[in-house]
């Protein structure tokens, strides 16, 4: 067991919880040390991978803060105030943290950038190396097709999530407005009703979708004259986002890992490097 990595799971009966947990098994180089949910759940004290017919030895706790003692890295993809009362634990505990939670607001970033000066953290809204691709190509266009292309996001998620739009989309319309040297704040359109009036030159719109199992689709349309360009990425399930913050967990856990704040793309940067 030695020399492994330590890792931790929070909201281990979730989607992504579970999926984290069974590919964590699932490698050589990593331990499950700890599986969290809040309290009051009927899961606490069974067994964090009793879900896959199998135990695993690690029986699913409400106390963070012990949990975490033997833990080098917490991955957490629960909500916003759960992954917020992490961060004074995780830095009490020098326990990395990688975060897939989206929601946000500016306020409580700045809260997750200020605990990053003390253990090193990656916040991503989409931990897939896909999407990593994805923004690069974005840029691109954004940066080459210019102020003659109008740009819409459109974004589909299944039915339980709870924010809109999606992390993954409001990344994206940030890529395009700094591209094209704006700030989104200043150019996006979240909704359309009624008599609206012709599209206003320069926007970026976003539309949500909600509704099934959609794992998660995201496409940037730059629409110009008697032509369209569309850049997608479509999740067909969440192993890689599973993966992804596996490879987030192994970025951080590096002895030479400065305390700071961390995005997938510095982790996409790592590995082409070693490769």
């Amino acid at each position: 067991m030695s020399g492994r990595l330590r890792i931790a799971v929070a909201g281990a009966t979730g989607r992504m919880g579970r999926m984290l947990i069974e590919q964590v098994l699932a490698v050589p180089d990593m331990q499950l040390t700890a599986a969290l949910e809040p309290a009051g759940s009927a899961a606490i004290g069974q067994d964090a991978a009793a879900f896959l017919g199998r135990p695993c030895g690690v029986a699913i706790a409400e106390d963070a803060a012990p949990a975490l003692a033997g833990a080098q890295v917490l991955i957490d993809f629960t909500r916003v105030s759960g992954t917020l009362a992490h961060l004074p634990l995780c830095q009490a505990q020098a326990c990395a943290l990688v975060i897939g939670t989206t929601g946000f607001t500016p306020d409580e970033m700045a809260r997750i950038d200020e605990a990053a000066q003390t253990v090193p953290m990656l916040w991503a809204p989409n931990m897939s190396l896909g999407v990593s691709v994805m923004m690069n190509l974005l840029a691109q266009a954004a940066r080459q097709l210019g102020a003659a292309y109008d740009v819409e996001i459109v974004e589909a998620h299944h039915r339980h999530k709870v924010d809109a739009p999606s992390g993954t989309a409001l990344q994206m319309g940030e890529v395009i407005a700094q591209a094209q040297g704006q700030r989104l704040a200043e150019v996006a359109t979240f909704a359309r009703e009624g008599h609206t009036g012709p599209r206003e030159a320069g926007r970026i719109g976003f539309a949500v979708v909600r509704g099934g199992d959609i794992i998660g689709d995201h496409t940037a349309m730059f629409c110009g004259e008697g032509e369209r360009i569309e850049i997608s990425h479509k999740s067909s399930s969440r192993v890689h986002y599973a993966q992804g913050a596996l490879a987030a967990a192994r970025f951080l856990a590096q002895p030479s890992r400065a305390p700071r704040l961390y995005r997938m793309a510095d982790v996409a940067a790592a590995l082409q490097a070693s490769a």
